[in-house]
């Protein structure tokens, strides 16, 4: 027999005790949607309430706000406090809007009900939604309400499960670690303007700007995670990583055979288990233009992404952002001494058209390398394994 959907069942939870919910609790953190709603209304902003609940938060949001939420019983309430809202039952990873075409979001206690190991691509997702420079709230939970607990000292509870002692049973929550989250945040292609912790730190308000930069494709159950040097503005531009036309990575990817859907980074990931991220997060028109302190922050980062999603391996193409990166001028094409988050790393010649000394072939004979080396070293002691979990409930906590 399967087991039980925990965010099925969380979404059960808010079909069936909606208006107790509606009750029983009331709106967090208003002066906050207050001074946001002023800026958005100011501006002439379209903004979704994403896991919008009865819609307490809408009224404080410009007229017309976009209330979104998995629980139909959930929308059902939003006519009473925002009757003028459009209504939109969604899931957060998938939400139903165009590229760029939201100004701002709101999203407070709803991110908290996935898996924490899928909120990169749901961030990815809320990336592509919001146009550059929009500004969006999270809120989050960083430790235990009941227990107090710091989430860093249980490590591998933290990603999903119940809260002890919840008095409305069968939700599921995911913890953050605070470095961790400004890390995933950071890959996700958010600036961070403003972070808002309840004084006992269990709860965090996260206030972000939605950058002109690609957004990490990264997850649970990763065969290989591959790591580009920075993304150019104009792959930023495109939405995808190695876009332009004469960039070989794609070409490499598909004669490799690890790549069935060209320059489609979230159907690498979801049916190849292949990531992508980069070791500078921050696109540039050229790679001259990056900071020597940017490699190494941005190693820092990937070194903890690897640590918690643990990819069977990471393959980093270019040797140059490699050596800047580490510091290591000697370090050569292949496997390396250096690894990521206790992950194997392979490094490969840059894809780029302007590296033409290098063809398809070889590029294509790395990327096998790279996921060999994953499948040689075998997976970490306790590495989860799986694809990234199933729709989550959007009501809150």
């Amino acid at each position: 027999m399967a087991e039980p959907d925990p965010h099925r069942t969380t979404l059960d939870v808010y079909e069936t005790r909606a208006a107790e919910w509606e009750v029983g609790r009331g709106a967090p953190r208003q002066e906050e949607s207050k001074a946001l709603g002023d800026r958005w209304r100011a501006e002439g902003a379209l903004v979704g309430d994403l896991g919008c609940g009865p819609g307490w938060h809408l009224p404080a949001l410009p007229d017309g706000s976009i209330a979104l939420d998995g629980a139909r019983a959930m929308l059902d309430l939003v006519p009473r406090h925002a009757p003028a809202s459009p209504r939109v039952q969604a899931d957060l990873r998938a939400l139903p809007f165009a590229r760029h075409s939201l100004d701002g979001a709101w999203a407070e206690r709803s991110y908290v009900h996935l898996d924490r190991r899928a909120c990169p691509l749901a961030w990815w997702d809320l990336h592509r939604a919001l146009r550059v420079g929009a500004t969006a709230h999270l809120g989050l939970f960083t430790a235990d309400p009941a227990t107090d607990e710091d989430p860093s000292t249980d490590p591998a509870g933290v990603d999903h499960g119940p809260h002890p002692g919840d008095d409305f049973p069968g939700r599921s929550f995911s913890l953050w670690d605070e470095a961790l989250l400004g890390h995933v945040l950071e890959g996700a292609g958010f600036a961070v303007e403003r972070t808002a912790p309840d004084p006992d730190r269990s709860r965090i308000a996260v206030q972000v700007r939605s950058e002109r930069t690609l957004a990490d494709t990264v997850g649970p159950g990763m065969r290989l995670l591959l790591v580009g040097l920075n993304p150019s503005l104009y792959a930023a531009d495109a939405g995808v990583g190695f876009a332009r036309p004469g960039n070989r990575a794609w070409p490499a990817l598909l004669a490799a055979g690890l790549a069935t859907v060209d320059r489609d980074p979230v159907h690498l990931l979801r049916h190849q288990a292949i990531g992508m991220s980069d070791l500078v997060k921050r696109a540039t028109a050229t790679a001259k233009e990056l900071r020597p302190e940017e490699f190494r922050l941005g190693f820092e980062r990937l070194d903890a992404l690897c640590a918690w999603l643990r990819p069977g391996a990471v393959c980093v193409l270019g040797v140059t952002g490699w050596r800047d990166a580490t510091g290591d001028r000697h370090a050569a094409l292949g496997r390396q001494e250096r690894t990521l988050g206790g992950r194997p790393v392979h490094v490969m010649p840059n894809p780029s058209g302007l590296n033409a000394h290098t063809s398809v072939a070889d590029l294509a004979d790395h990327l096998r390398a790279a996921l060999e080396l994953g499948a040689a070293v075998g997976p970490p002691s306790g590495a989860a394994s799986g694809a990234a979990p199933g729709a989550a409930s959007d009501s809150g906590s």
